[in-house]
């Protein structure tokens, strides 16, 4: 395995990479990013969350002033809170996507979330909290206009399982993923991962992705962890994701990304 060089840009996953267990950014973690960040090398945001659930760790981006959110369908403007790119699903082709599945994957339900939040079918259960006043409704009225993702729940069958059916019913149509322990897919654009925004935040940036290293644990962040030229899964990660990267990270919750950095830092 080659050495790792000094990286012109770090990528990290936030839940169970970046953030520990409990939610939080340990304060080592939080010195490491900002002696990075002032050696001159950015660390980008790449996450699955939605806009309203990142915010919290938007005091640790740097001053680059952009995160990664909804998997690659949203880049943020941290510093003027705004959107800088959105790749969207158009509402036809969700409707068509949402029918192929619920046709075959019965009990199938859908919500949608937007820059300014979520709507949700009535039988759709939300582990977490959701934003008071928040839509309910078929999802041929929630896709009213383009959604960032599309999330589709089903209360019996496994995450994998739930993803191989979806897989082949939709047929590319769209890109589909997950990072749940739960059987909730999440649904992107056609093209729209971690890897693909990910690069068109770098190219802008002037990095390549040889300059790049990455960090994730599940299987949404498999596309990013195989375009960056250096590759860290978290000692937590899924087992297709730990088979997957190029190198193992201490766990989420032992500081690992900030200690690959620091040693990182040195060379």
């Amino acid at each position: 395995m080659r050495p790792v060089r000094r990286p012109g840009l770090v990528a990290t996953d936030l839940d169970g990479t970046l953030v520990r267990d409990d939610g939080s950014v340990s304060p080592y973690t939080a010195e490491v990013l900002a002696r990075v960040e002032a050696a001159g090398i950015p660390v980008v945001f790449v996450t699955g969350r939605p806009l309203r659930w990142t915010e919290e760790v938007f005091e640790h981006v740097g001053s680059h002033g952009i995160a990664i959110v909804s998997n690659g369908a949203l880049v943020w403007d941290v510093a003027r809170h705004r959107p800088r790119l959105e790749r969207p699903i158009e509402p036809e082709l969700g409707v068509s996507v949402c029918e192929l599945l619920r046709a075959a994957v019965p009990g199938t339900s859908f919500a949608v979330e937007r820059v300014d939040g979520i709507g949700l079918e009535p039988e759709f259960r939300e582990r977490y909290g959701i934003p008071e006043g928040s839509r309910r409704g078929p999802v041929a009225e929630l896709f009213d206009r383009p959604a960032l993702k599309l999330l589709a729940r089903h209360e019996q069958l496994a995450p994998q399982e739930f993803w191989d059916v979806a897989e082949e019913a939709v047929g590319g149509r769209l890109v589909i993923t997950w990072s749940s322990t739960t059987a909730l897919l999440e649904i992107s654009a056609p093209g729209v991962t971690k890897a693909s925004t990910l690069a068109l935040v770098c190219a802008e940036l002037g990095v390549d992705a040889a300059d790049v290293v990455a960090f994730g644990d599940m299987p949404n962040d498999l596309p990013m962890l195989a375009w960056a030229g250096t590759s860290y899964a978290m000692a937590n990660a899924h087992p297709t994701v730990l088979e997957a990267a190029g190198r193992i990270a201490p766990a989420n919750d032992e500081d690992g990304v900030a200690r690959v950095l620091v040693g990182l830092l040195d060379r």
